[in-house]
């Protein structure tokens, strides 16, 4: 199993904590509102990175990743918001707020290095482009 493979499994295992989650808040207005969001948030997360490992451009990859951090983001926004208006405070929203905060993380490092990879791959397709380093055919 690749780590792009353990990092989908790990998406979508967030995405079904974060349903399961959202139906054990208490049905008063405030935490139903927080509980849409923090639902969309962290399905968003999995499918966006999902749809990032198609196999599609670099620049799609990248910029499907950086959508799937963003709304992994939001999730911790949300989570944070349950927990520090007193609507949940249980180890079961700090484990959701903890995996949140991982995958966030995981995610903004794998948007920097494939942006620093595609940038080394341009810079080094320069060079051997270049007038100066003349491609040899062998």
């Amino acid at each position: 199993m690749t780590i792009a493979d353990d990092l989908r499994q790990r998406t979508f295992r967030y995405a079904l904590q974060t349903i399961q989650f959202c139906r054990t808040l208490p049905t008063d207005w405030d935490a139903r509102e927080i509980g849409k969001q923090l639902l969309r948030a962290g399905m968003g997360t999995a499918s966006n990175y999902w749809s990032a490992c198609r196999g599609r451009s670099d620049s799609e990859f990248i910029s499907k990743l950086g959508v799937a951090e963003d709304e992994a983001a939001e999730s911790v926004l949300w989570t944070m918001l349950l927990l520090q208006s007193g609507i949940r405070d249980d180890p079961a929203t700090k484990a959701l707020l903890q995996e949140g905060k991982e995958i966030t993380a995981i995610l903004s490092k794998s948007r920097k290095s494939a942006k620093e990879n595609r940038r080394r791959r341009n810079q080094g397709a320069k060079l051997t482009n270049s007038p100066t380093h003349p491609v040899t055919n062998s």
